[in-house]
């Protein structure tokens, strides 16, 4: 074996070692809280099925609930409507403006290597229409 090949073992060994030691010696383990419980109406030697769907029935329950106490507290929200009889706010006006572009910004297909483009010309009228003569008036 060449000094690299053994150096590699070596340091990967020592890598493997540190990574068990931490796993089994160092790592806290965590605690399992919520896999059971039970409460005061349950029976005394439930079947496992029943004690895993009693708990799912009381986290949703706790869900509902909080769900519920929330929904509860934003229907009490009262908004004072007293802005939009306001003097200020009726003086308020819409002064959106309307942007129409001019329609020959980009390429027809963007996804399409340059180059292969079919340009069409648009056709624009340029043509002014002829100045308006004034009726001649009649004289009498």
């Amino acid at each position: 074996m060449s000094p690299k090949t053994k150096n590699i073992i070596i340091f990967s060994s020592i890598a493997v070692i540190f990574i068990l030691i931490y796993i089994f010696f160092i790592r806290e383990d965590e605690p399992e809280s919520g896999l059971v419980s039970s409460s005061a109406t349950t029976i005394v030697s439930p079947p496992p099925n029943s004690v895993m769907q009693n708990t799912i029935n009381e986290s949703q329950s706790s869900i509902a609930k909080d769900f519920l106490a929330l929904l509860l507290s934003v229907k009490n929200i009262r908004l004072d409507d007293t802005i939009f009889s306001d003097k200020a706010y009726n003086s308020l006006r819409d002064s959106s403006i309307i942007l129409i572009p001019p329609g020959n910004e980009g390429r027809p297909n963007p996804f399409a290597p340059i180059g292969t483009d079919s340009i069409e010309a648009q056709v624009i009228n340029t043509t002014t229409p002829p100045p308006t003569t004034p009726p001649a008036s009649a004289t009498p």
